[in-house]
């Protein structure tokens, strides 16, 4: 008795399962119709990174290294001082390197002076303060600053926001596709994430200025797509 029930069970599981008969008695395939859809968000950034390093030279690599290190010291602790945890700053490169007189038949023995470079990458979490950040990390002795980048502290909600405006999209375009067929846009049968980009430099420039260094934020692009695919109805 309980394995007829089993079986009875499953015949009806299956019949549900089965794809609607056709007109010929075959089974009826679904209309479907597959879109792309891109969502956009804009937002002003809250952080900056940054590589930040000193440049010494001197007649031996001990003298470079060692006029290196105290300027480096003073940077760090003149970091800290503008409120960067020690978290945010990351040294990047140490190098020391020879140079030589100008020439192409220069020998080993024609070094005139040895060169130290020490950089450190710095996350800026206060926007408005970069411009007080790289004022005095001048002052301190840095001669090497490059690599300013724009971003945000926590992009997930307006990449979340992004993703709702791409199936937004995506269904625009899935119910004019269905209008233009005569038919309805039904339940949705898959959604598949074709990107979401990290936050990219706008163009449109937004001018912070600090007492300091003047500094140009511009606005951050977050961006997503998706492909969706739609049942058609009649």
């Amino acid at each position: 008795m309980a394995a007829r029930a089993l079986l009875l069970a499953l015949a009806l599981a299956l019949s549900a399962c089965a794809p609607m008969a056709g007109p010929d008695g075959g089974p009826r395939r679904l209309s479907t119709v597959t879109v792309s859809g891109v969502g956009t968000v804009i937002a002003p950034p809250d952080m900056a990174e940054i590589t930040a390093g000193v440049v010494t030279r001197a007649p031996t690599a001990a003298q470079a290294l060692a006029q290196n290190n105290q300027a480096m010291a003073a940077l760090l602790q003149t970091l800290a001082g503008v409120g960067i945890a020690a978290r945010d700053i990351q040294t990047t490169n140490v190098s020391v390197s020879p140079q030589r007189r100008p020439g192409r038949d220069a020998a080993p023995t024609d070094i005139v002076a040895y060169e130290v470079v020490n950089q450190v990458h710095v996350k800026v979490r206060d926007l408005p303060s970069l411009g007080r950040v790289l004022d005095q990390q001048v002052a301190q002795g840095a001669n090497s600053l490059s690599g300013i980048r724009f971003g945000l502290n926590d992009p997930a909600p307006l990449l979340d926001e992004a993703r709702k405006r791409a199936m937004a999209d995506a269904r625009r375009k899935a119910e004019l596709y269905a209008a233009a067929a005569a038919l309805k846009v039904g339940r949705v049968v898959s959604v598949q994430e074709a990107g979401a980009a990290s936050p990219r430099p706008e163009m449109a420039a937004r001018a912070m200025m600090s007492a300091a260094v003047p500094v140009a934020a511009g606005e951050q692009e977050i961006q997503a797509s998706v492909s969706v695919t739609y049942v058609l109805e009649p």
